[in-house]
């Protein structure tokens, strides 16, 4: 998100501006601090309140370990709330997350049920009253055995093993990194040249090695960018990344050897032209059109991924 667009459309409708810590597809971080800054002088200007809400879903248990200096959360005043999910880096299996709040008035209570058959007055924000706690007391004993230093270190691998797993996939230089060097310990990458092959068929190939790496297009005004991401989580170690890059480099060394699958009608970058033996360059908006045409036929025959 672009921090002067999104505060170019706040109006008086506006219930909050949510930045993400952490984009799924990229890992990176945007830009909290700017946003608290901008929106700030709107507000002065129009007399509106509009706060900051922050989807720290991915991000909440790693900025604060490695990058503790980073502005995001509630030192800046228009934050107002902020989620995280504990089955990402807070280390938990699925089914644990929250909400947190500045202030207990930042939380309307007509968003808030309350119940008293149980024999006093109980609160609850969740839809589902009724749910297993198993996840929370795994969630409580990680935070007891971890503390902060625990976490801290878990973290700081995590991180290591990402440069590991980003110099190798640049050393193949087959590749351009298109993740960020702050975010979520992840690596998003894509072909320098995909005009005879693809990163699908680089992911289909993977899972001849036994990984599953999923491979996507990017969203509005950068479809024509498809990717490969790598989330590096506690248990993925060195050695594991330096296994995934040789196990790359031996997949795009096998689809050197192999025909094009790509029709040359639909993703060929130059068309040469045989009257002349010269070479025709197309329009590069038309290429990336053609290109996207084909990934985006490829994805919808290929449904299955991975979170």
């Amino acid at each position: 998100m672009d921090p002067l667009k999104a505060v170019e459309m706040v109006d008086e409708n506006t219930i909050c501006v949510a930045a993400i810590l952490g984009s799924t597809l990229t890992g990176e971080f945007e830009d909290v601090k700017l946003l608290n800054e901008l929106l700030t002088k709107k507000n002065k200007e129009t007399g509106w309140d509009t706060p900051i809400h922050v989807d720290a879903a991915s991000g909440g248990f790693v900025a604060p370990f490695l990058y503790p200096d980073l502005l995001w959360d509630f030192r800046l005043p228009l934050v107002k709330s902020i989620n995280v999910s504990g089955h990402k880096y807070g280390l938990v299996y699925p089914g644990i997350g929250w909400v947190v709040w500045r202030h207990k008035a930042d939380l309307p209570d007509d968003l808030v049920f309350h119940i008293n058959y149980l024999g006093s007055d109980q609160p609850t924000f969740t839809l589902n009253f009724s749910k297993g706690s198993s996840q929370i007391i795994a969630q409580y004993y990680q935070f007891i055995r971890l503390g902060f230093e625990g976490y801290k270190n878990v973290m700081e691998n995590c991180l290591a093993n990402t440069r590991t797993l980003k110099e190798g996939i640049e050393k193949t230089g087959r590749f351009k990194i298109v993740s960020k060097d702050i975010g979520v310990p992840l690596v998003a990458f894509s072909l320098k040249d995909s005009s005879k092959h693809t990163v699908f068929e680089i992911a289909d190939h993977l899972r001849k090695y036994g990984w599953i790496v999923p491979a996507y297009t990017m969203p509005a005004d950068a479809k024509h960018i498809a990717v490969l991401r790598v989330v590096i989580r506690e248990d993925f170690s060195c050695s594991l990344a330096e296994r995934l890059v040789s196990d790359i480099e031996k997949v795009v060394n096998l689809l050197d050897t192999l025909p094009s699958s790509i029709n040359s009608k639909d993703a060929h970058v130059a068309v040469i032209a045989s009257e002349t033996s010269e070479e025709v360059k197309k329009d590069i908006t038309e290429t990336q059109a053609e290109i996207l045409r084909y990934w985006k036929k490829l994805v919808d025959g290929k449904r299955v991924g991975a979170c």
